[in-house]
């Protein structure tokens, strides 16, 4: 995914979503001041009324669906690696609806012939993650498996190159009086109208529940019987998903940064504020160990510094070397992105140390820009990436797979006592997080309402044991989410990463070498496993 900063002299709130296999994050604006409510736009009421109630199933296609070879859209990609695309239906339910194009990528395997499994599906994280991009670019980290397996990426529906929504530029509401409930509700409403209309046909099909029936058809497109699967931060979602629907096609699966599965947005955003909390005080321990760090030796006082840095520019921001200003939000996101992996803990040092002694932005700006962002243009532009599409996917995929509306049923007063009631709350799970982390709340306010599917997913009858990976010090995906969801799928192997950042596998040699026994040999142990801390 990729990572973008508003360049508005005015911001609202971010929210910084689950990432992928390094550190990628989508940044979901909503409004910062009061909440409200008023009746829905046209355009909103006719996409809530296409909302498909899609039942799982089974049973066979009736015929097998082909991949379109070809050149790839992404440039530069490593040797070998050739791109795709599969049509499958717009609604699954309706087949007569239409059809989306999906995009895939594949590096075939460069073992021994006699050694080869077939093909591995592979998903990034998100939502909102281009597959094929991140393939490109970590191709090398997933060497191993590559010898033995033909890695196969796609990019979900809505999402890169494959029919991308967009919310026309940006999911930032028309300013409004803070004063004023109901204004900032029906500012929230134009942008879900927004989003309706620059996203096409696609939006109302965006969801997981989909995406995994599109992987199946992924699946015997590759020729395979069963799927084979490695999925990390919301790709372990995907991959639930899939296992709950289709439990007896799922071969070899492991899920690596275990997504939620079950509870609502408020306990999602308020559990995601105390993991990335806990993701700084480790990173502040560090930090104190090191000479010279910016706040000392006491942990308790740095803390607590770090916090006075983000309140601090928020009221006087910084300026950049663009002019724009730096808040205490923008610097609170890139602390986010770099908590994602321990790798970049020697960069957060230096760019906080930049910030408190020098009053200068550049390092964290550094952590908080995009890498590569792909070709921009409108969502109607053949073979364009709308330049918020990340964003824009991001939000939607949630919000389709969220079924709890009740804001939209109460009336402003009544939903910004709500907020204001949630307030300390996120403020005593993290004085840096928690206020961003609440905004998220109202995320999908004016959206038509989620599937209920996946928080009904309870030990799918059939389905074969696979492994599930939790961090301890994860930022993103707690590590009570890998057990409560292995609770869920009732046939899952735990394997408990001691150390920090969002996924293991590329952390930890001892969860590569978990992961690769199982997914290569089919070596999976009972009962729960551990890998020690990063070196």
């Amino acid at each position: 995914m990729h990572r973008s900063r508003s360049r508005s002299r005015s911001r609202t709130g971010a929210a910084v979503g689950v990432g992928c296999l390094l550190v990628t994050t989508a940044v979901a604006a909503v409004p910062g001041a009061g909440p409200a409510a008023t009746p829905g736009s046209a355009a909103v009421r006719v996409r809530a009324s296409a909302v498909p109630s899609v039942v799982p199933s089974d049973s066979p296609s009736p015929a097998r669906p082909r991949i379109r070879w070809g050149a790839c859209p992404e440039r530069p990609v490593p040797a070998g690696m050739r791109c795709g695309t599969l049509t499958v239906p717009l609604d699954h339910s309706a087949p007569a609806k239409g059809t989306v194009r999906i995009a895939l990528a594949e590096m075939p395997a460069n073992g021994p012939r006699a050694g080869r499994r077939g093909s591995l599906l592979l998903n990034f994280g998100g939502p909102g993650g281009a597959g094929i991009d991140a393939l490109a670019t970590h191709a090398k980290a997933l060497a191993e498996l590559g010898e033995r397996y033909d890695l196969v990426t796609f990019d979900p529906r809505g999402v890169g190159h494959s029919e991308p929504v967009s919310c026309g530029g940006s999911l930032e509401p028309d300013p409004v009086d803070s004063a004023d409930p109901a204004a900032a509700l029906a500012a929230l409403r134009a942008v879900a109208a927004r989003c309706a209309r620059a996203s096409g046909p696609v939006l109302p099909y965006i969801g997981t529940v989909h995406v995994a029936r599109d992987m199946d058809l992924i699946r015997q497109a590759l020729g395979e019987d069963e799927l084979n699967y490695l999925g990390f931060s919301y790709g372990t979602r995907l991959g639930a998903v899939y296992a709950a629907q289709f439990p007896r096609r799922v071969g070899r699966m492991a899920l690596d940064g275990v997504d939620n599965l079950t509870e609502p947005l408020v306990e999602q955003a308020l559990a995601s504020a105390q993991g990335q909390q806990q993701a700084l005080d480790n990173f502040l321990s560090w930090c104190a160990r090191q000479p010279g760090c910016v706040y000392g030796t006491n942990t308790r006082t740095a803390k607590e510094d770090v916090a006075a840095l983000v309140a601090r520019l928020d009221t006087a921001p910084l300026v950049d070397e663009d002019g724009a200003f730096f808040t205490g939000q923008d610097a609170a996101t890139a602390i986010s992105i770099a908590l994602y992996s321990r790798e970049l803990w020697p960069t957060l040092a230096q760019a906080l140390a930049l910030a408190e002694r020098g009053r200068d932005p550049r390092g964290l700006l550094r952590l908080g820009a995009p890498a590569d962002p792909p070709p921009s243009g409108s969502a109607q532009s053949p073979g364009l990436v709308p330049s918020d599409n990340a964003a824009a996917a991001m939000t939607a995929v949630n919000c389709a797979d969220d079924p709890d509306r009740s804001a939209d049923k109460a009336s402003p007063a009544a939903v910004l006592k709500r907020i204001e009631g949630l307030r300390e709350e996120f403020r005593q799970a993290s004085e840096i997080f928690g206020p961003r982390q609440l905004l998220t709340v109202l995320a999908c306010y004016g959206r038509p309402a989620g599937t209920d599917f996946i928080r009904r997913i309870d030990r799918p009858p059939g389905a074969p044991r696979m492994l599930l990976v939790g961090t301890r010090g994860d930022p993103a995906t707690p590590y009570r989410w890998t057990e409560e969801t292995a609770e869920r799928l009732g046939s899952a192997v735990v394997l408990d990463y001691k150390g920090d950042g969002h996924t293991g596998y590329t952390s930890s040699r001892c969860v590569r070498g978990y992961v690769g026994d199982f997914l290569v040999d089919g070596r999976l142990p009972s009962g729960t496993r551990s890998c020690p801390a990063d070196e």
